[in-house]
């Protein structure tokens, strides 16, 4: 997941830089330009994508030039970052007697978990073996960046997906495609 949104920044800035430069393919440059758009739009402002490809040290902030995409992945890795040190402190603070100090949880959590971060970000490498380093940052980039396997649900779908899409039936647009493949699915249950 962490290669999308990378991939699609840089065909973004490719095909800008081809515009400006050639005159003849103007019209095919603007209609990739405007599909890719169509298509990755949305995902392009998803805060689990953006992270996903912060977390990968091969791209982590470089990736993009735009801040505000940046920092809604770095806002979204922080916040996933605390749950996991949360629930990683409250094992522990089951186990502390009630003499420590009542807070020390919440400092901890929060120095750890941004420290782990900024320690991630200012590193050099782009080889995976950082993540090694970092334990929280390792289990976030596994989690954010490994795909679900496939399963008997997603092929029954694709099989009415077959069944639906046709020959004559080239030209559906995306959203009578998918309204047919739901209705398809929802009689043969």
């Amino acid at each position: 997941m962490g290669w999308l949104l990378p991939v699609i920044f840089q065909l973004q800035a490719k095909l800008r830089r081809m515009e400006a430069s050639s005159k003849m393919c103007l019209p095919l440059t603007r209609a990739v330009q405007d599909s890719v758009q169509k298509r990755f739009g949305g995902m392009m402002e998803d805060p689990e994508l953006i992270a996903a490809a912060i977390l990968l040290p091969k791209f982590m902030t470089t990736w993009t030039e735009n801040a505000d995409v940046t920092e809604a992945g770095l806002a979204y890795v922080k916040t996933l970052l605390e749950q996991m040190t949360q629930g990683d402190m409250e094992q522990v603070g089951q186990h502390s007697s009630d003499e420590d100090d009542f807070f020390t949880s919440v400092k901890s959590r929060r120095t750890q978990s941004t420290g782990e971060l900024d320690g991630y970000l200012a590193c050099a490498s782009d080889k995976m073996d950082l993540l090694n380093s970092f334990t929280y940052i390792k289990k976030l980039c596994l989690k954010l960046n490994t795909g679900l396997p496939a399963s008997a649900a997603c092929e029954r779908l694709l099989s009415c997906a077959g069944l639906v899409l046709t020959a004559k039936r080239t030209r559906l647009s995306c959203a009578n495609f998918e309204n047919q493949l739901k209705l398809n699915s929802k009689f043969t249950e």
